[in-house]
């Protein structure tokens, strides 16, 4: 064999190595980004979030420091995912259909962050054909809570009231439907 026919046959095997030292640095960035966006944010027992809801139903998400959490009663032990968005946020419009057909099969807990008070945010929700009740957090009193600096931010809360997953920025279904799935059937 010539020199130029080894050539030939070792140069795909180099160009998938290339592919994949590119695959494996392309999802270190996306991981690394990940992991810096979530920096901060609350893990561990769920900071409590209680309110009335713009349908007039109550919620109820974790508990005071040092008591046991509710949200197993709440939820009947199934996971919650409580997004916080804002009606001036591109990116949240861009994902409101995501979080409608999550909240087809699962316990979904929208907090309206800083837009306005309930009648802005159902006139909005109205507006946008989004059959999905919001906890209105004019103040951002709740966001402050569970420490959001940015919309939209979801956290995947277990049946016990533990966050599991917490993503901030766009959030595919399949992605949140996913963290829902692991966080029911996956031991903490």
């Amino acid at each position: 064999m010539n020199f130029s026919s080894r050539i030939q046959t070792l140069l795909p095997t180099k160009r998938w190595q290339r592919w994949l030292l590119e695959a494996a640095l392309i999802l270190a960035v996306i991981l690394g980004a990940q992991h810096w966006q979530t920096r901060g944010l609350p893990e561990g027992a769920a900071p409590p979030l209680a309110g009335v809801l713009t349908d007039g139903s109550q919620i109820k998400v974790g508990a005071p420091q040092g008591l046991p959490s509710v949200a197993g009663e709440t939820a009947n032990g199934a996971p919650t995912l409580v997004a916080f968005w804002a009606t001036w946020c591109p990116v949240c419009t861009a994902e409101e259909d995501n979080i409608v057909a999550v909240a087809k099969e699962h316990r979904v807990i929208s907090v309206a962050m800083q837009s306005g008070d309930a009648a802005a945010v159902i006139k909005h929700l109205q507006e946008r054909g989004i059959e999905l009740p919001a906890l209105v957090d004019a103040d951002g009193r709740h966001a402050q809570n569970w420490r959001v600096r940015g919309v939209p931010t979801h956290f995947v809360v277990d049946g016990a009231g533990n966050i599991r997953f917490r993503v901030v920025g766009y959030a595919t279904t399949w992605g949140l439907k996913a963290r829902l799935w692991w966080a029911e059937n996956v031991a903490a």
